[in-house]
């Protein structure tokens, strides 16, 4: 928490404190806790108090928000009682069997775990996208669920959006490299506990992935993973048409496996109803959360992507169709995701009761 926050909320008689909002973050542990608790700190959310709640295994963990130290506490029903916003950074069965104290305790409800999307009145948001479209949402005093779209298909959208706006698309096709990261801190250990067990010719760990990961890349996990990765590629693209509402372009999807712990990268080829013209593309996708890279700069990748909100992209000529470009790009997974989820609040904290039960 920011330090003028902080100054506001230790003094009790700062009349400040009415335009500040109690938090929670469900999941506070995992690593997309820890990114939307660094979101809310970088953005200077107006927070009064952020609760960091988790299960049995991180109690008592302490774990920094912005320039505070706070201890993890149990979920529990009475800790969501006048907090206004709860973020759900937690796997989906902890969301699903927490959820419904928040709301009824009057919390507004930001779903970062997916566990949401088809619950009654629940509503798949990009603030990312809302703004590229030109999108308000229409203001609630007691909304549903807010479910963040998936961070590759945020970054599909907005890339596809600004360059059907420019020139009309012919047809697209993406190949989405995911890391392990977004199976939590989980994945990222089995892909670390591989790596280091085929150098030193042991056997792999497979409780997550179901096959080996490390060194490889697939398109399908054994049949013993859990979620199944062709069912993260149909949840990208469902989230996709969603947020992106009636289009005349939607792009084949090929998800991949990689060896990689954080950081989406894509290869997307799009085929244009003329001929392309890259400078001219480049042009109109470089603005708000894109960064156009040149020749002569250090080209997209997972690593110089990461802790940024921008989505890193290099536009290349299809050498043999005129009419074709090619987008290597490169994204946070997690900062993205995170950055949405914390719009989210904010755009619907002007309708928010401060500490209140709506």
């Amino acid at each position: 928490m920011n330090s003028d926050v902080k100054s506001m909320a230790t003094n009790p008689g700062d009349s400040s404190r009415a335009n500040l909002y109690r938090v929670a973050i469900v999941g506070a542990a995992s690593i997309k806790g820890k990114e939307t608790a660094e979101v809310l700190s970088d953005r200077n959310f107006p927070a009064l108090e952020i609760k960091l709640l988790d299960d049995d295994e991180a109690l008592g963990r302490l774990e920094t928000v912005g320039d505070e130290v706070s201890f993890i506490q149990k979920i529990r029903a009475e800790q969501f009682e006048k907090v206004d916003f709860t973020f759900f950074a937690s796997d989906q069965e902890c969301t699903r069997k927490s959820w419904k104290a928040a709301r009824d305790a009057g919390s507004t409800i930001v779903d970062l775990s997916y566990a949401l999307e088809d619950a009654p009145g629940a509503v798949l948001r990009s603030p990312w996208l809302e703004r590229q479209l030109g999108v308000v949402p229409a203001p609630e005093l007691q909304p549903g669920p807010s479910v963040v779209a998936h961070p590759a298909a945020v970054v599909l959208a907005l890339l596809l959006q600004r360059i059907q706006k420019a020139a009309p698309i012919e047809s697209a096709a993406a190949t989405v490299f995911e890391p392990a990261s977004e199976h939590g801190q989980a994945g990222m250990d089995e892909l670390h506990e591989q790596t280091v067990n085929l150098l030193s010719f042991q056997q792999l760990p497979k409780s997550i992935f179901d096959t080996q990961v490390a060194f490889n890349l697939v398109t399908a996990f054994g049949g013993q993973a859990t979620p199944p990765l062709a069912s993260i590629e149909t949840r990208i693209l469902k989230h996709y048409e969603k947020i992106v509402g009636p289009v005349p372009i939607v792009p084949s999807l090929l998800l991949v496996q990689a060896p990689i712990f954080h950081g989406h990268v894509f290869a997307l080829h799009l085929q244009m109803k003329n001929a392309a013209d890259v400078a001219q593309i480049a042009k109109v996708l470089a603005g708000e959360h894109v960064n156009v890279t040149k020749r002569s700069e250090e080209p997209p990748s997972n690593v110089n992507a990461a802790g940024q909100e921008d989505i890193l992209v290099s536009v290349l000529p299809d050498a043999n169709h005129a009419n074709g470009l090619w987008l290597w790009a490169a994204s946070d997974n997690l900062r993205v995701a995170a950055a949405n989820a914390v719009e989210c609040a904010e755009s619907m904290a002007a309708m928010r009761p401060r500490g209140k039960i709506q």
